[in-house]
């Protein structure tokens, strides 16, 4: 995997900025992750409900809500305000909820005040040896790192080749930002002695046009209104959403793949 640092991926890719006008988008359309990833987590690597998280890169709150309603007090760390905003917005009723602006290499948060750290669809945007640094500085002796993410699946179905083709087509940088997700023997060598194991669950949406559309948008690489692709792109998605559905809905799958472990 060709190794990228955080502030490369600013000076190009302006990650930590780049949702920012696709909020609403992301909230409505993106998947959560399968609660057997939890239980993976409870009965394989021993983590109960009174495990502090800290969500590492929490977007707009996905994944700490998976912790919330398991009982758990979690710390989203986020530096992008309006999509920290809007994880503040919809997790507010959780006492056991807390938001910081922060990134994977300066969390703000203090020595050994967590037991778990996770991050769900953001680690390919982290300096992975600074992440590793901050994360292992924050954990308590013995605590864990869990790292996921939701892999779309690229073939298997017309749709599914379908909309990788689309991407292909009329994505603005999807080249340089889609599927940049670490394999398993990187995510091994990233724990080195403190890894603990990984798992694989099947997960999917089933999406009718108008949530397909905003699946779509809140992609930091499909062209937004106003670009010369955003119109033709829109009706390359609805040939393909006319050929494919069934029942008025499309399946789009993914595999969610976890790892686990101490760092050291």
């Amino acid at each position: 995997m060709a190794e990228r640092t955080e502030v490369d991926d600013m000076s190009d890719l302006h990650s930590t900025a780049r949702f920012s006008d696709r909020v609403d988008d992301y909230v409505r359309y993106r998947p959560d992750y399968p609660s057997a990833l939890l239980g993976w987590l409870q009965h394989a690597q021993g983590v109960d409900a009174s495990w502090r998280v800290a969500d590492i890169g929490a977007g707009t709150g996905i994944s700490s809500k998976l912790f919330l309603d398991a009982g758990h007090r979690v710390t989203a760390v986020e530096p992008n305000a309006p999509m920290r905003a809007a994880a503040e917005h919809w997790l507010q009723a959780y006492e056991g909820f807390d938001a910081v602006d922060g990134r994977a290499d300066a969390s703000g948060l203090p020595d050994v005040s967590v037991d778990l750290v996770t991050v769900a669809q953001a680690f390919h945007w982290f300096d992975e040896e600074a992440a590793r640094r901050e994360f292992a500085r924050i954990l308590r002796p013995g605590g864990l790192a869990a790292i996921w993410w939701n892999s779309r699946r690229l073939s298997g179905t017309r749709f599914l080749e379908g909309y990788e083709a689309l991407l292909q087509t009329w994505g603005t940088d999807y080249t340089s930002v889609a599927e940049r997700y670490a394999d398993d023997a990187s995510m091994r060598a990233w724990f080195g002695a403190g890894y603990r194991g990984s798992a694989s669950f099947e997960h999917g949406q089933r999406l009718d046009f108008e949530a397909l559309r905003g699946r779509l948008m809140s992609s930091s690489y499909a062209p937004q209104v106003g670009h010369p692709k955003h119109v033709p792109m829109l009706h390359a998605l609805r040939e393909l959403f006319d050929a494919c559905a069934e029942h008025g809905t499309v399946s789009f799958d993914y595999d969610t793949r976890i790892f686990a472990g101490h760092l050291a």
